[in-house]
């Protein structure tokens, strides 16, 4: 048994997961983040929260709200664990443990201590005097280091005030994970030197480490130091599985990596974010190209566009783009970014180790994230024309409007337009109208004059004339679009009434025929209904929407505003001067001539203002 909701083939887009390591993101229907995952096994992990049984009731819950899953691939567990902290950070979804107090991110501190620094957790400005290593993802990938940290340099962790006032070896020299320099067990040299290592390996040259090692551990050797020389195997026998599972954080380099997959049907952009050698997300983008220009082109448009086009102002350009193919006027495109940074830019698209891995990554993901648009883009059409089987429509239904109504209580009513064509949510066409003149809570009225404002600009030729109008209401609504129609002579668009059953329960709904008044159901499985459960499902999010807009900017405009003469300023006096509107409202005309600013004409404007009703 399905736990998705209605509008979701979870079982087209669980077919082509891949079986590698990756983040999955959960989004409900109006695309925020419910939950992010890590999974060494992407298509096993996601599989399983849709199986029929073994589930907790809070899984099935969050499951029953899932309208869209979204999946990174990465070149390993440990990546993922990094990059599912990262969006956690970022998304604070609903349904995983969030820290409410993580008020930054973690960092490693090496202390200025002059003989016997010591390294520590740290959370906070970084004002304080010493060298900070991080960020890190959480406080546990701190901590996890800072413990790998102790078992292979031995360097102190604990306050100055507790290290100035020991006399002897604490617990931590008792089990070596200290050296012991309190009480003088190790000379300041060698001490310097294990903290040049540790240094070195947060820098993540954990090479350059091991090699130091290795000699001092021959080194010893030859001087049949054999004790010394077993603590140094020892110490690269640990460097060398902690290297293995720090892969991502060995490489290096600001960057972003922009591929490009085409498959017939549509194209996929996708940008992957890596900063100091470090997966930090990736966005995946479906432009449309409408000429075929090729995969160069079309790259070298987008990328002009994403950080040079308006909103990319505020983009960090890094220093080096690598790129899948070789874009377009890339020199041109590399001198515009470089004038916009102050600094060289560099497109890169042929290149070796860890920056082809990177390459190779983002392809990977944008060939995935195209595969599963294409399979919805196929469910899309699908519905389209199951819609068209079930209207007995000889031509097809290529586009869809559908109204909604929202209100509290009859005050700041909104109205929404959605619009649907065979990509699915056109939302360069949706409209919201705010309705007034109007007897508060007549949605009849409400919904008249939305369609009558809608219908009168699409006449005017501001837009196409949908196929199918859907209106979420039952026959009073659905009588007066066939009314708006008719009087403004629109025809050729079926009129639907979408009105919720008796329990209210999805796949319960009635579908109401314009024309003739008829009344019946569409199959609950059916996809058809599927399609205007979608649709209708959005009209309301976007009519809930505005209307919350609109009341929010209702409740906090100030009385004072409409009155003439009160500008910004005075509001600002009259309020601190009565400690409040209760304040203003309570004061008499004399009361208000002490304010500053306040002729008595101001005051007397102000009184009859705050007494009118």
């Amino acid at each position: 048994m399905s736990r998705a909701p209605v509008g979701f083939d979870h079982e087209a887009f669980l077919r082509h997961l891949p079986r590698r390591p990756g983040v999955y993101e959960m989004l409900d229907r109006e695309g925020e983040v419910l939950y992010v995952g890590k999974a060494r096994n992407l298509k096993a992990r996601v599989t399983s929260y849709f199986r029929a049984s073994g589930l907790t009731a809070k899984t099935m819950a969050m499951v029953a709200r899932v309208c869209d899953i979204r999946t990174t691939v990465t070149a390993s567990e440990t990546e993922a664990l990094l990059l599912e902290q990262s969006l956690i950070k970022d998304r604070r979804p609903p349904f995983n443990v969030v820290l409410r107090d993580d008020k930054s991110y973690p960092y490693i501190q090496l202390t200025t201590h002059p003989d016997f620094p010591r390294l520590d957790f740290y959370r906070g400005s970084r004002k304080r005097p010493g060298r900070y290593f991080g960020p890190y993802p959480s406080a546990g990938a701190v901590r996890e280091t800072l413990n790998v940290l102790q078992k292979l340099f031995r360097i102190r962790n604990c306050s100055d005030s507790y290290f100035h006032n020991r006399s002897r070896p604490c617990l931590q020299h008792q089990i070596g994970r200290c050296t012991a320099p309190c009480v003088g067990l190790i000379e300041p040299e060698e001490y310097a030197e294990d903290v040049r290592h540790a240094v070195l390996f947060l820098e993540g040259r954990s090479e350059e480490v091991m090699k130091e090692l290795e000699s001092g551990m021959e080194a010893a050797a030859e001087k049949l130091q054999f004790e010394r020389a077993a603590r140094l195997r020892d110490r690269i026998g640990q460097l060398r599985r902690v290297q293995q599972q720090q892969d991502v954080d060995g490489a290096q380099g600001d960057v972003d990596v922009a591929v490009i997959a085409i498959e017939p049907g549509g194209l996929c952009i996708q940008v992957m974010t890596i900063r100091g050698g470090r997966l930090l997300g990736s966005r995946d983008f479906f432009p449309r190209d409408e000429l075929e220009s090729g995969a160069e082109a079309v790259l070298s448009a987008f990328l002009s566009q994403y950080y040079l086009g308006r909103g990319g102002a505020a983009r960090e350009i890094p220093r080096e783009i690598l790129t899948s193919h070789a874009v377009d006027d890339g020199p041109l495109l590399a001198a515009g970014l470089a004038e916009v940074a102050g600094r060289s830019v560099r497109l890169t698209h042929q290149v070796r180790g860890q920056r082809a891995r990177w390459v190779r990554l983002a392809e990977e993901n944008a060939a995935q994230s195209l595969a599963a648009r294409l399979v919805d883009r196929q469910n899309l059409a699908r519905r389209f024309q199951a819609l068209t089987d079930a209207l007995g429509r000889e031509e097809p239904v290529k586009r869809l409007e559908c109204f909604d109504i929202s209100h509290t209580a009859g005050e700041h009513t909104v109205a929404s337009c959605v619009v649907f064509d065979e990509n699915g949510p056109l939302k360069s066409d949706y409209r919201r109208f705010n309705i007034s003149g109007i007897t508060p809570g007549d949605d009849y009225a409400a919904m008249e004059q939305a369609l009558r404002r809608r219908y009168r600009r699409l006449k005017a030729g501001e837009a196409r004339v949908p196929d199918v109008l859907l209106i979420d209401g039952g026959k009073g609504q659905v009588a007066q679009a066939m009314k708006v129609l008719r009087e403004l002579e629109v025809p050729g668009v079926v009129v639907l009434g979408v009105a919720k059953g008796a329990t209210r329960k999805a796949g319960l709904e009635t579908i109401i025929d314009g024309t003739s008044g008829r009344e019946y159901a569409l199959p609950a499985s059916g996809a058809a209904l599927h399609l205007i459960q979608h649709i209708r499902d959005e009209a309301h999010r976007f009519a809930i929407t505005g209307h919350r807009q609109r009341r929010g900017k209702a409740q906090t405009r100030s009385e004072l505003e409409g009155i003439q003469g009160i500008g910004p300023k005075r509001r600002r006096q009259l309020l601190q001067h009565f400690g409040g509107m209760r304040g203003v409202r309570r004061a008499s005309v004399a009361e208000l001539l002490k304010v500053p600013g306040i002729s008595r004409k101001l005051a007397e404007q102000i009184h009859a203002a705050m007494h009118a009703a």
